[in-house]
């Protein structure tokens, strides 16, 4: 996409954007509500026009090939909801007869994993086999690519861990994944790459481990129960270190320069005494924050 931007009066949604998505990659979306990330999807899904700027899905033109795009993209929207007295079996035969395509629907149901649901009726899912459920409508026309927006949102960790592994193996059929999320710990886990939007802009766009070698915090080294004096005798060492009065921890910001093994041998050297060590290491939670100065969790409004 080139110059793909948005408004909705003075209120610009997506301004401007340019960005590619490589085939047979997973490419993680990130941004909080209101970031622009669920219009820019739904104008490459071509449910929105675009202010101005272009686009192309599969070599295809989102403003003048929409019909060809529908019926080589794969769709699963958020919080994804069907017919209540469809069985599973039901539910993908019947989105099959939308697209007119007839797929193997008893292999795509052994894909997500519902064979021994097949006949239950979808009011009685879960929400996590609801979801998988979702995956399986999305292929019903085999996809090459696949835009799935917030696919894991709401789910406990057993049933989010389930819907990563199918996302996993639709790549490894070579498939295309667009992943719109606010979880960074399923985009760092997933992505090929990712592309972070802020206020309709891409504020960074690279794989998440040069994303957090580059934009992140340095690692964290936290020494428990310390006493204060570890502080100037690890500063001396060139990095900067923290005392917690309420816990008695002491936090040393690592960086390049200086091993753990120099900071816990400074503090030998100058018998300084200390409980557990925790290391902990940067993640792209911290490179959002440190681009944008805010958490996921901070909602923005609705685009």
């Amino acid at each position: 996409m080139e110059g793909l931007t948005k408004r909705y009066g003075d209120l610009v949604a997506v301004n401007g954007i340019s960005f590619s998505v490589n085939q047979g990659e997973i490419f993680a979306f990130l941004g909080p509500n209101g970031a622009g990330k669920t219009t820019t999807v739904e104008m490459l899904e071509c449910l929105r026009k675009p202010t101005s700027g272009k686009a192309f899905v599969l070599g295809l033109d989102i403003a003048k090939d929409q019909m060809a795009i529908k019926r080589k993209a794969g769709v699963l929207p958020q919080d994804f909801y069907t017919y209540e007295r469809l069985t599973v079996r039901e539910t993908i035969q019947y989105y099959a007869g939308m697209f007119n395509s007839r797929p193997d629907v008893e292999g795509l149901i052994k894909l997500v994993d519902l064979e021994d649901k097949k006949n239950v009726l979808f009011k009685h899912l879960s929400g996590g086999l609801k979801q998988r459920l979702g995956i399986a409508v999305a292929l019903v026309n085999d996809p090459d690519v696949i835009f799935l927006d917030e696919p894991s949102a709401g789910l406990d960790p057993k049933a989010r861990h389930g819907v990563w592994h199918l996302i996993e193996g639709l790549q490894k059929q070579g498939k295309t994944v667009f992943l719109t999320t606010h979880y960074m710990e399923e985009a760092e886990i997933l992505a090929s790459r990712v592309g972070i939007i802020h206020s309709g802009n891409i504020v960074a766009l690279d794989t998440p481990q040069r994303l957090i070698s580059e934009h992140g915090k340095r690692n964290m080294l936290i020494l428990k129960e310390t006493s204060p004096k570890a502080v100037p005798n690890i500063e001396k060492l060139g990095i900067k270190a923290n005392y917690d009065e309420s816990t008695g921890d002491v936090t040393v910001h690592m960086n390049h320069s200086v091993t753990v093994s120099e900071v816990l041998h400074s503090l030998s050297n100058s018998d300084i005494p200390f409980g557990e060590l925790q290391l902990r290491r940067s993640s792209l939670e911290d490179v959002f924050l440190n681009l944008t100065g805010e958490t996921l969790g901070e909602e923005e409004g609705t685009a």
